[in-house]
């Protein structure tokens, strides 16, 4: 989470979504409802954050991880989008799988 943290920050898209399957099994779950595949939500995040100033500074908050295999972690907590024009904050639920040696986020659920 860190990663994605840091490079939201720096505008960088395509960096946050680094930490998510690249995959298109990949499901994300927000207001509009399921959008599926890698691809498709980087496309989701383009549209709703066009810009630097768009995505201003987020933050995670109230976070828990729950191991529930060696390869299956589940991680809720709340997020913060500090921006110029106003402060967003929601909730998520991720499921986390070690593929390749890699952990990376199968499923987010973002309100």
């Amino acid at each position: 989470m860190f990663h994605q943290t840091e490079a939201w920050n720096k505008g960088n898209i395509e960096g946050f979504m680094q930490t998510y399957w690249r995959n298109d099994s990949l499901m994300f779950i927000g207001k509009d409802g399921v959008t599926w595949g890698w691809q498709n939500t980087l496309g989701h995040y383009k549209k709703a954050y066009p810009g630097k100033e768009a995505m201003g500074q987020l933050s995670f908050d109230n976070i828990l991880v729950k191991k529930l295999s060696k390869d299956y972690f589940f991680v809720t907590g709340k997020w913060v989008l500090q921006r110029n024009m106003d402060k967003l904050s929601g909730y998520y639920s991720l499921l986390i799988k070690r593929i390749k040696g890699q952990w990376k986020i199968i499923a987010d659920h973002s309100s």
